[in-house]
Order: C-alpha cells, then sequence, then structure tokens
C-alpha cells in the first residue's frame, strides 16, 4: 500500500466517524447550554356564564398556544381540576403539580406548574396559603375575599442544575392581602436561600407602580433580588398590558402578570404573547413569556 492510499483511507475512517462525534457532542452539549422557555398565564376559571368563552371553547387554544411556544414550564392561575385534565389529554408530553385552594386536595382553583417531564424532576415540592396560617389549607388572609395558595417546586433539570419555582395568585380585592402576601413569598424565598435560584411567577394583581410589586422587587428588602423579567430586557415584545378582556381591544392598560427571577437567572428574550383567533383571545389575561438561562 502506497502512502497516497493509506492517507486517503486514514481520511476516509475520520470522515466516517464524524457524524457519531457530532451526534454525542449534540446530545452532551445540549441540555448544558439550552435556554428554557417560562410562560405564566391566567387561564380564566371555568364558568359556564362565560358563553363562547366558556373552557370547552377555549382548551383547545390554550393547549395550542403553550406547545407552539414550546414552554418548558408553565405555571397557570384559576385553573380547575377539570381544566388541568382537559390540558394533561391536550399536553401528554407534560407531568404538573398543584393543589386545590380550598381544601389543598382538589377543591376549587390550582395554581398548576406544568413542566416537561423529558427535562425536568421535581425534587422536592409543595404549597403554602398567603394567609398568616401559611400551612392551613384553605386559609384566608388578611382582608382577602378568597383563600388563596402558592405552588413551589424544586426542579432539577437533565443537566442537574437546581431552581426553585413558584407560582402564586393574588387576591382580586384585599389591598392588605395582597402586600403581606407578597411580604410572606419574599419570607419563604430568603428562608430557602441556597446555591438554586428563584423564580416567581403568577397573576400578582399589582400593577408596576403599587406596593406589592415594589414589596417583590425592592433591592434592600431583604438577602435576595427579585427582577422583573420582562422590565429587564431591552426591548420586551408585545403591549405593556396582561388583562381585561377576551376581546381584542378592550383591555385594560398596565401589567398584573409577571415573571420574576433572582440574579442566578439570565433573561434572553420575554414579552407579553397576544395570540388570538378571529378577534378573541384564548383568556381574559394575556401569556408572559421569558426565555432564560441558569447561571452557573
Amino acid at each position: 500500500m502506497n502512502r497516497r492510499t493509506h492517507s486517503g483511507l486514514w481520511l476516509l475512517a475520520a470522515i466516517a466517524l464524524l457524524p457519531a462525534c457530532a451526534s454525542r457532542q449534540s446530545a452532551n452539549d445540549l441540555p448544558e447550554t439550552r435556554s428554557r422557555v417560562l410562560i405564566t398565564y391566567n387561564v380564566r376559571v371555568d364558568v359556564t356564564s362565560d358563553g363562547e368563552h366558556a373552557w370547552p371553547h377555549r382548551a383547545d387554544r390554550v393547549a395550542a398556544l403553550l406547545r407552539f411556544h414550546q414552554a418548558d414550564i408553565a405555571g397557570l392561575q384559576e385553573a380547575k381540576k377539570n381544566q388541568i385534565d382537559d390540558l394533561v389529554d391536550r399536553l401528554p408530553e407534560y407531568d404538573w403539580y398543584g393543589v386545590g385552594r380550598d381544601d389543598g386536595v382538589e377543591g376549587g382553583e390550582f395554581v398548576p406548574v406544568f413542566y416537561r417531564r423529558d427535562r425536568f424532576t421535581p425534587v422536592d415540592r409543595g404549597a403554602f396559603w398567603l394567609s398568616s396560617a401559611p400551612d392551613s389549607a384553605g386559609s384566608v388572609g388578611w382582608d382577602a375575599a378568597l383563600p388563596r395558595v402558592t405552588t413551589w417546586v424544586l426542579m432539577e433539570d437533565n443537566r442537574g442544575q437546581r431552581f426553585y419555582l413558584y407560582n402564586t395568585h393574588f387576591d382580586h380585592r384585599g389591598d392588605t392581602a395582597r402586600v403581606e402576601s407578597a411580604k410572606l413569598l419574599r419570607r419563604i424565598i430568603e428562608s430557602r436561600e441556597s446555591a438554586a435560584p428563584a423564580i416567581l411567577m403568577g397573576d400578582f394583581n399589582a400593577r408596576p407602580d403599587e406596593e406589592p410589586y415594589g414589596v417583590i422587587t425592592a433591592s434592600g428588602g431583604g438577602s435576595i433580588v427579585l427582577r422583573d423579567l420582562a422590565a429587564t430586557v431591552t426591548d420586551p415584545y408585545g403591549p405593556d398590558l396582561t388583562f381585561g378582556s377576551f376581546e381584542v381591544g378592550n383591555e385594560e392598560d398596565g401589567r398584573i402578570d409577571y415573571i420574576f427571577a433572582t440574579p442566578g437567572v439570565s433573561v434572553i428574550r420575554a414579552g407579553v404573547l397576544t395570540d388570538q383567533l378571529r378577534g378573541h383571545y384564548p383568556s381574559d389575561h394575556l401569556p408572559v413569556l421569558a426565555e432564560i438561562k441558569l447561571m452557573k
């Protein structure tokens, strides 16, 4: 065999190995460098009085929105158990966790966390109520009209990185309840402070110029800093509002739905989604999306 033939055979062998090497590199590197898409979405409770906007007419569209925008994790609000079941049927690639706010089991609305089972494993999880007795299922806090619950999950991704995820829904009537709920959340998040970053999402029923938002984002309010991810990007996508109506054009000014995170989370893009069909949104809230990476 001459030198030229020998060299040619080595070259062919090297080329043959390239796809396998590239495949192994992609499989190893992708989970580490891959960003994660988070969505918080008040899907509007299932009530027959909504008529053409009642849940049976919207379930497919809510599920399609989450899938189209490739949500890795979705924190939902106002979902009753039948609504969760409908989404589970339509989104088989997701697992979920949550409890009913009325009894800590299945009674009343949930604030469930949906997550891609192929990308995340819950290490620990639980729920607490937004009241002076947070461990008491169904407790109503301060001047709130209804019991309000927070779902939390300590997640581990498929690279072994961990983070806390909190999903909540503040009361719509109680001014004091919203402020005290914000303080309670900060205390609980601070009490679990560790190397794991924290993400807080939900419907806070408070605009950026109101006290609950200020309590959550206060830089001098404790040992953690929670940033409004949509406010940290230079050019957030979508309108500066998240609530108001099923009808396009009838929304109320201002944001009340947010995704907050500690500095261990970097944001790539964030904004408010306006997916609609023939002038109708899938819910009376607009979903908020943030694409993030966990910093090592």
